[in-house]
């Protein structure tokens, strides 16, 4: 779309919506990868009533990277959406490339998921199998976004446009409860790159965040370095978690979980901070 004066308009969010749904008509028949995030929440609800229920299969990965929690909540919103669903038992911990944790690990897990989808898909007669990335995503560091063109997956939000913001805001719209909830990427992410991945450690970070959240902090991540824990919260909850009585209770769970240290980011939370290690090693000059 362009104005008289040949400058791009912006499409309003109401046309990606509508190129959205467009483009899942032309599709017929889909599978989405639902993990129970804003984006593939979204992007099933709108598959549903855009296609219908008999139309369309939701398809969410088990493995020990995903939080006891997410899990329960994916079944919890794939029945609220009336969504077919189907639980996958994914393999990546049989890859001894994923378990040693590369900054491409993403890569490996999706590669996992994607092949066994078009297992399915090929078996059961589906069309396509879709993802909920973003047109965020497309400008961010997403090694699984490589897997998902090997794969032929499709990115129908991306496609259209639609930003993280206009699926929040289209979420709310339609009263789905994802529409303000925090990123959640897997388990693993919060083990620095080229330290294995284990299922007791993964087990260990689970705890750790729990416990945060039981605490209200809906956004935390407990990055694992070893026997030292680093704690990331919003930087306006800092000073109330190093108030004492809250510290100690802190510094207790952490201990009974089984880190001797427990430390808190001054720099506060921030979604893919694992990330800024590459980064910063980009910057440095060559030896």
């Amino acid at each position: 779309m362009e104005a008289q004066s040949g400058a791009p308009v912006e499409a309003t969010i109401e046309q990606k919506l509508g190129n959205l749904q467009e483009s899942l008509r032309a599709l017929r028949r889909v599978i989405v990868a639902f993990s129970a995030g804003v984006d593939s929440t979204f992007l099933l609800k709108v598959a549903l009533d855009t296609l219908g229920p008999d139309q369309v299969l939701a398809v969410t990965a088990r493995s020990d990277s995903l939080a006891a929690a997410e899990y329960d909540e994916a079944l919890r919103l794939a029945e609220q959406l009336r969504a077919p669903l189907r639980v996958l038992e994914t393999e990546e911990f049989k890859d001894p490339t994923f378990l040693a944790n590369p900054a491409n690990r993403c890569y490996y897990c999706k590669t996992e998921l994607f092949t066994r989808l078009q297992r399915i898909a090929i078996d059961e007669g589906y069309n396509a199998i879709l993802a909920g990335t973003n047109a965020d995503d497309l400008s961010d560091f997403r090694p699984g976004i490589q897997a998902g063109k090997e794969n032929n997956i499709v990115s129908p939000c991306a496609d259209a446009g639609l930003t993280k913001n206009d699926i929040r805001v289209l979420s709310e719209r339609m009263g789905l409860p994802t529409h303000d909830k925090p990123a959640s990427p897997c388990l693993a992410s919060r083990i620095p790159y080229g330290e294995a991945i284990t299922p007791e450690k993964l087990r260990m970070i689970e705890r750790g965040e729990a416990f945060l959240r039981s605490l209200g902090l809906r956004e935390c991540r407990v990055r694992h370095h070893g026997n030292l824990a680093r704690i990331e919260i919003p930087t306006d909850r800092i000073a109330e978690c190093a108030e004492p009585t809250i510290r100690a209770k802190i510094d207790a769970e952490f201990r009974a979980i089984g880190y001797a240290y427990v430390t808190m980011d001054l720099r506060g939370f921030r979604s893919g901070s694992m990330n800024e290690v590459i980064a910063f090693g980009k910057k440095q000059p060559h030896p």
